[in-house]
Order: structure tokens, then sequence, then C-alpha cells
């Protein structure tokens, strides 16, 4: 079974519910996930509007990024209540308590703070179910900058004090979608584990989305994990080494330079979305996910590191924020 550390699955909801569609996961997502032997989420409120045009560009108010991601908290709670097979957790112990009841399980993150006045508003998100928090998506926002902007600044008087409230909270801090300089100021700032749900290697694919080899290490050194993201443009930048094959050379190359103990999986599946949000080939969309598990069995990796990076690895780090 495997624990998905970032899915965007509440995009597909939301933009359904907006349309009049009902039981969006569970008619739309429920069998792949299934089939893909997916047993947990860290489901995202990503609310941004990317680089070209979305559904959001049809809905009244939508210039405004706190309305939208009201918005799609809106559409995620009618959708829970919709899913007796789902349960929303807050920590370890309900994710294996929906485990053993057969039921999938769900954690909540935010993906990017850009709807946000300040950190105070984090108290009503973590009130709400919030268990992850990054503050930026690719954009510059008030609270620090995203991969996509200059490398060079990092995080905000308003960035540390969100940072500060989310360990107070007991938010954990992902970092996947910061720039180099932000990584580094979370590190220095951050007491306990940080996690990057869904970044690879730049050393396999030189990109600003993925990590160097010190950006694992020091990751390590605070007890965090590095979820595997199955992105293509993540993966290589060769098309023709964009396959599940790849990424599992990623897992391999995180297991050396961290230890398997420090690798997870973050898929980041968002075929759903569209043209250019393509999964590597043989990761194409979450029923796939099981195939990945063969790929690192033929890398020579045991049952046992199988499943630390499947689900046990992410789940620890839930299990020290209890």
């Amino acid at each position: 079974m495997i624990f998905d550390g970032h899915s965007d699955l509440l995009y597909d909801v939301t933009r359904r519910r907006l349309a009049g569609e009902t039981r969006v996961l569970e008619r739309r997502h429920l069998d792949r996930l299934r089939r893909g032997g997916i047993e947990g989420l860290v489901l995202a409120l990503w609310y941004g509007r990317g680089q070209g045009q979305t559904f959001w560009e049809g809905i009244p108010g939508a210039e405004s990024a706190a309305h939208r991601l009201e918005v799609m908290l809106s559409c995620a709670q009618a959708e829970f209540a919709e899913c007796p097979w789902l349960a929303l957790v807050r920590t370890a112990a309900e994710a294996e308590a929906a485990r053993a009841e057969g039921k999938l399980y769900a954690f909540l993150a935010i993906e990017g703070m850009e709807g946000l006045e300040g950190p105070e508003e984090l108290d009503r998100l973590a009130s709400l179910g919030l268990r992850l928090g990054m503050l930026t998506w690719n954009e510059e926002n008030r609270f620090a900058a995203g991969a996509a902007q200059d490398p060079s600044q990092g995080l905000t008087d308003l960035g540390r004090r969100a940072l500060r409230r989310m360990g107070d909270l007991g938010m954990l801090a992902d970092v996947s979608h910061l720039n180099d300089s932000g990584f580094w100021e979370v590190l220095e700032l951050a007491h306990g584990p940080v996690i990057a749900s869904h970044s690879n290697c730049r050393a396999l694919c030189d990109v600003p989305r993925n990590l160097t080899d010190e950006q694992l290490r020091r990751l390590r050194d605070c007890g965090g994990v590095v979820g595997l993201n199955a992105h293509y443009k993540f993966v290589h930048q060769d098309p023709e080494r964009q396959t599940a094959e790849t990424l599992a050379l990623h897992a391999a190359h995180m297991a050396e330079v961290m230890g398997v103990e420090h690798v997870a999986c973050g898929f980041d599946f968002c075929e759903f979305m569209g043209p250019g949000n393509d999964a590597a080939r043989g990761l194409e969309d979450c029923g796939h996910a099981g195939a990945f598990l063969g790929c690192l069995e033929r890398l020579g990796m045991s049952a046992a590191e199988r499943q630390m990076i499947a689900w046990e690895n992410l789940l620890r780090i839930f299990r020290k924020r209890q």
C-alpha cells in the first residue's frame, strides 16, 4: 500500500463541484486510487491560477486569492461529507485507525499562502484540519518567494512569523516549492522535521524544483523526508528518460545520500488538469502507482525498504507531530 504525500485532487473536486457535479472523488477517482494501492493521501489546497488559463477564469471573485481559497475549502468540506469511505485525519494514530476500518485516510495541506493576509489566519486552517503548510507555490507572495522566482530572496518577516506559528500549531513545514534561499532559511528556523512533499534530485534532473544533495542531507539531519514526484519535468530533461524507471533512480539516489528512511512518495498526479500536467511514462495516473514499487524491486530494494518508501517513512513524520 502507498501513502501519497502530495495530491491535487481537490483541484478537480472544486472545478467539478462548481460545474454542478457531486461525489467527485468517488465517481471520478476512487477506482484508480484503489487500483494503484493508495491507502492514504495528503490532499493539497492548491488554489492558484498557474501560468495558464484554468477554471478559475470564469468564477466571480476569483481574482482574489483569498476568495479562491475559501471556495476550495467549501467544496472540499462538501465533498468530504459525501465520502463515508474517506477519513479526514490529523494524526498518524487516526490514519492507522482509518486503515484498520478499511477506509482511505487523508491529511490536509495548503500549497502556498497567497490567500492569507498574515500568520494568524493559520489558526483557523489548523482548526479545520490542515496539518502541512507551504509558504508559496511558485509565486512570490507576502511570505516568501517560490522556486520560479529570484533564488536569492529568502523569507519575509511575515514568512518567519508564519513558520513559527505553524510550529506552535503542530503543522509540518513543506519546502517543495520554495526557492533555494527560502529553503535554507526554513531549515535554519524550523524546530523538528521539515519535509519536501513532492521534489526529486537535482543531480539527476537539474531544475529549480528539485533538491541538491546538500539540501537532501539537511532534510535528513532534521529528521524529514522527501516525496518522489512523478511529474515528467522533474524526472529527467531528456523526454526519452521521463519514465517510472528513471524516477526509481531518484529514489535510489536519495537513499544513497540520505538513507532510505528519509525517502517517501509524493507523486503529484495531476493529469486531470489538462495538457502539460502529465506524469512519467508508466505512472500516468494514481492507478499506476503500484508499478513504481516494482521499479524499486528491480533496482534491488528489499521488501522492507519498499515498504518504508511506500508509506512508513511519511507516516512516521506525522507520528512525531501527535
